[in-house]
């Protein structure tokens, strides 16, 4: 009695397995790249149509990006050197204008009698009124539903 040898699957080779797997990454790749030129195509649809429709909003959008990408830069130590007198200067500025607006406005709010003491008892007032208006609410109502 022969016995006949059954056929079996060979297994992939190594190459045969590099192959699968250089397929399968060409094959995203492509799929990504086309993914983001769609993208890319379509947002600069959708920027040229607001373009169109409202200009200024596009420009402070892209201001917006631009400074949040700035942002996002890393800082060099030339940049850093360079820009060190503007920024403390700006720096500077900017409290000296928060300063200044702070004080201003004190001293209208004070013109116009709006202190902290004035408005803490302007709204104790305020308080006092409304509960006094609730109880008397209240009142009209009982004496609504009691039929008096």
């Amino acid at each position: 009695m022969s016995v006949k040898p059954t056929k079996t699957k060979t297994e992939p080779t190594l190459r045969d397995r590099a192959d699968d797997v250089l397929d399968g990454a060409r094959e995203r790749a492509i799929t990504a790249y086309d993914t983001a030129r769609d993208g890319a195509s379509a947002a600069g649809r959708k920027a040229s149509d607001q373009l169109g429709e409202a200009p200024l909003a596009v420009l402070v959008g892209g201001i917006a990006a631009g400074a949040i990408l700035a942002a996002l830069l890393p800082v060099s130590r030339r940049e850093k050197k360079l820009l060190a007198p503007v920024t403390d200067s700006l720096k500077d500025k900017a409290s000296a204008a928060v300063s200044a607006a702070k004080d201003a406005g004190t001293a209208r709010l004070g013109e116009l009698g709006l202190t902290r003491d004035a408005g803490g008892e302007a709204m104790r007032s305020i308080i006092d009124g409304a509960a006094d208006a609730f109880k008397v609410s209240a009142k009209a109502a009982a004496t609504k539903v009691r039929g008096e």
